[in-house]
């Protein structure tokens, strides 16, 4: 049986602007860039989890120069401010991450935004590196399969659904595929880095449409992102998230 934690596991850079004279935006900042701003790594209970697989392995999906800078410098800073937070709050640090989110109202407030943002972070793309493959945008099948049928009408239907959500979001966010406290399969957005488990839903899919997880290959064209990113989907693990809560 699969612990929750197990369920779901399984500061964003500064806005970047126009590409020069029509050449790709790729060109215009590197890895060194965006490391040069990255504060260091602060002791404490979050690490940065490893990718489990090579950051090309998603190519030519999501590339590469994308996969390290999202992963080693975005992600690993909502660890060290998520660290730097829980040692303001000593008896924060031996909580889960899932558990200071799903739990934000009852936190101290001096670290709720923290959390939040921060913890939010954290958890949010430690589910996005685990719901993506290689060679994955196989539909699901079995029990998840006929759930998306019932509740959506196809699979067709319910990309459409989340590429909606996803391109609909204003600004920065998430589009999630969850269920709800009734067991129902829904589709919702989330600002920032919020996370469906502070309103109690389970998050079983989330499409991170942030800029910095599509701005060097996709520029402004963040559809473009979202319809390559089907291509990636682990529906297998989305499967096991789903079939652990059901």
């Amino acid at each position: 049986m699969l612990t929750r934690r197990q369920l779901i596991i399984g500061t964003p850079a500064t806005l970047l602007t126009t590409a020069i004279a029509g050449k790709a935006f790729a060109g215009t900042i590197g890895v060194n860039d965006a490391q040069a701003a990255q504060p260091a790594p602060a002791a404490g209970p979050f690490t940065l989890p490893p990718l489990g697989y090579a950051v090309d392995a998603l190519e030519p999906h999501i590339d590469a120069q994308t996969m390290t800078i999202h992963h080693d410098r975005h992600h690993q800073t909502y660890v060290t401010n998520l660290n730097n937070a829980v040692a303001t709050a000593p008896e924060l640090k031996t909580r889960s991450v899932e558990d200071l989110v799903q739990n934000l109202a009852s936190l101290p407030a001096s670290v709720q935004t923290a959390v939040r943002n921060s913890g939010g972070g954290h958890l949010n793309h430690t589910m996005f590196w685990t719901s993506l493959k290689k060679g994955g945008g196989v539909p699901p099948s079995a029990e998840l399969g006929r759930a998306i049928t019932a509740a959506f009408g196809s699979f067709d239907a319910l990309k459409t659904q989340l590429t909606n959500t996803a391109t609909g979001v204003f600004g920065s966010g998430w589009a999630w595929l969850s269920l709800d406290p009734a067991g129902k399969l829904i589709v919702e957005p989330s600002p920032n880095q919020d996370n469906p488990i502070t309103k109690g839903n389970t998050p079983l899919l989330g499409i991170d449409v942030w800029e910095h997880a599509y701005y060097l290959k996709y520029q402004n064209r963040r559809k473009d992102y979202v319809d390559a990113i089907f291509n990636v989907i682990d529906w297998d693990v989305v499967q096991q998230r789903f079939a652990a809560k059901k």
